[in-house]
């Protein structure tokens, strides 16, 4: 694969990233693209681990370097990868998060409700083919599983693809929480292709193990932590406050960006002119929006505001089993008593709810393994006490949020 160019970019994670494809250079030149940098990977972490400051940008690319790898695994191995279909895959890598939303994740049913950001990157991802007279377009087929290669799809998105790989891999290195190291390498090294499906080689299955039990702790240590979790919390309720009380014609609720078209006149429907609003937002917007709206005189909105960014966050406790209907009624009644608030708007301030692991999803972990004698078998299903107790492990908390 040559190019005019060559650039490398230095990664705290993995040392040098090599780029050196006119079309590749292009996606990163897009101001679509370029906007991530914007965007925190790990939106509220940073609030318990201070380091968790990287963008979306920072794991696009470190997801890019290992696809990187990865080819150049299979290849070695004698799997057939044309030129035009390696560059396809590293371009849908590349741009496999571009429709994310301000503050990834915590914000994604919020802002722009019921569109989830994987159909907003191949909206994106859509438009800017257009721009590249279809250069994408293999990228396109190969994201959305439509390509006669499924190993090509599976690792960009699979139980074992280069986007978990990366996250995990850098989301520990910028918390330093340890647990979420994994010997990615050693991973890569073990990737085959066998009838046309990603497989690991027998003797990775250790590293598998250990890559599905550092997902697990992540969730449960880091995404999900209470303290991460009530402020995201927190950050929903202030943008579903605003949208209750959202009138375009009230200057103190307006923030002069184009966040003001999702809090007001969206209408749910993704035109081109709603994609061209919605790729002008990032976390800068929410966070400006944020500090005008403390000094909004609806209580609620400005005590939220307030608290926020002073990190005077909710008080949280996760537990396995639901919360009594009684307990939950004194906490809201002590509540409404501590603020005076109004008990219609008690939902702001104490309220519960479950929390899964939709956004790193664990119910499917379909990674199969090749074995010397040439059978495939599911690692779930194979002999192995760790496996199967990692798996079993429950997957659902409940959760309570108040202000005190």
């Amino acid at each position: 694969m040559t190019g005019t160019q060559r650039k490398i970019i230095n990664d705290p994670v993995y040392g040098f990233i090599t780029i050196q494809h006119p079309l590749i250079f292009a996606i990163i030149a897009h101001p679509y693209y370029q906007r991530l940098r914007r965007i925190q990977q790990m939106a509220m972490a940073q609030l318990v681990y201070p380091g968790a400051i990287h963008t979306r940008l920072h794991h696009s690319l470190g997801a890019y370097h290992l696809m990187c790898m990865a080819v150049n695994e299979l290849k070695s191995k004698g799997v057939e990868i044309t030129e035009e279909e390696e560059v396809a895959v590293k371009a849908a890598i590349l741009l496999h998060d571009i429709g994310h939303g301000p503050f990834s994740h915590a914000l994604e049913q919020v802002l722009v409700e019921g569109v989830h950001h994987e159909q907003l990157s191949l909206q994106i991802m859509h438009h800017m083919n257009a721009e590249f007279k279809g250069q994408l377009s293999l990228a396109i087929r190969i994201f959305t599983d439509q390509y006669s290669k499924p190993f090509l799809h599976q690792l960009i998105s699979g139980q074992l693809d280069v986007d978990r790989m990366d996250y995990l891999s850098r989301d520990s290195f910028y918390s330093g929480v340890s647990e979420g190291v994994i010997g990615y390498d050693r991973i890569l090294k073990m990737l085959v292709v066998k009838d046309g499906q990603l497989l690991v080689e027998e003797k990775g299955i250790y590293s598998v193990e250990k890559f599905l039990v550092a997902r697990r702790q992540m969730y449960w240590q880091v995404y999900l932590h209470k303290t991460v979790l009530g402020a995201e919390k927190m950050l929903v309720k202030i943008l579903e406050r605003v949208k209750q009380i959202y009138k375009a014609t009230d200057p103190q609720l307006v923030t002069l960006s184009e966040l003001d078209f999702f809090l007001g006149s969206f209408s749910g429907k993704m035109d081109e002119t709603a994609l061209a609003k919605f790729c002008a937002i990032d976390d800068h917007d929410v966070m400006h929006a944020v500090k005008v709206w403390g000094r909004h005189p609806d209580p609620i909105l400005s005590l939220l505001c307030t608290r926020f960014l002073n990190r005077q966050l909710y008080k949280t406790r996760i537990q396995t089993g639901p919360f009594e209907k009684d307990y939950l009624a004194a906490k809201q009644a002590g509540t409404i008593q501590s603020f005076g608030i109004h008990p219609d708007d008690i939902g702001y301030l104490c309220f519960t709810g479950e929390a899964t692991n939709t956004l790193y999803q664990t119910k499917d972990e379909r990674i199969n393994i090749l074995f010397k004698n040439g059978t495939v078998t599911d690692i779930s299903q194979i002999d192995n006490a760790l496996i199967h107790q990692n798996l079993s492990a429950p997957v659902k908390k409940f959760y309570i949020c108040l202000l005190t």
